[in-house]
């Protein structure tokens, strides 16, 4: 079995085909977006030279999303990203957007947490586990390809012999409230 944690190398060859150096078959950049989206690692690297190529891939993978209309990016950063490129702001934007997408991870784990974790008192309702399980799945899919962070520094889940107050009960359930309300407004900005 692969070491998921080890990226998969790519040999790019004279002729442009990509090769896999794992499954020693060629794969195209839907096959690579396949596996990024998996969670694993990719390295890309030219055959000749030993140049690495997986900057330039990945940007060329985006750009055909972006061409067959599953806009991502809006213009406005679009624009921004050119302009960063000719500007003193190019060494701040990488780790702009480094730390943004980090606590995207960061919230998508601390939201799965508390989907997952806190006793409902909605529970007894009936058909309510169906609810909840479509509710994860939506999520899961939703997030799908956005690596879980191991270590994540969400709330830590109590003893279920401890006694919870319904304060905090609510204060708790209210929370993931706004956040799955904050989620939704930025989903539909998308």
């Amino acid at each position: 079995m692969a070491d998921d944690k080890k990226p998969l190398l790519i040999k790019r060859y004279a002729s442009r085909r990509l090769y896999n150096t794992e499954t020693s078959d060629y794969v195209t950049l839907e096959d690579i977006a396949a596996f990024i989206r998996e969670g694993r690692e990719v390295q890309i690297i030219d055959l000749k030279s030993g140049d690495d190529l997986t900057r330039q891939y990945l940007l060329q993978i985006i750009a055909e999303h972006e061409s067959r209309g599953e806009n991502v990016l809006p213009v406005d950063v679009l624009t921004d990203l050119v302009r960063s490129y000719t500007t003193q702001a190019q060494s701040v934007v990488p780790q702009f957007l480094a730390a943004s997408f980090e606590m995207l991870r960061e919230g998508q784990s601390k939201m799965m947490e508390n989907l997952t974790a806190l006793p409902n008192p909605m529970a007894s309702m009936p058909g309510f586990a169906e609810m909840q399980r479509q509710q994860q799945a939506f999520l899961k899919s939703l997030m799908a390809g956005w690596p879980q962070i191991s270590g994540s520094s969400g709330p830590a889940m109590e003893d279920d012999n401890t006694p919870r107050s319904k304060d905090r009960d609510t204060d708790e359930l209210t929370q993931i409230k706004k956040q799955l309300a904050e989620l939704q407004s930025k989903l539909s900005k998308l």
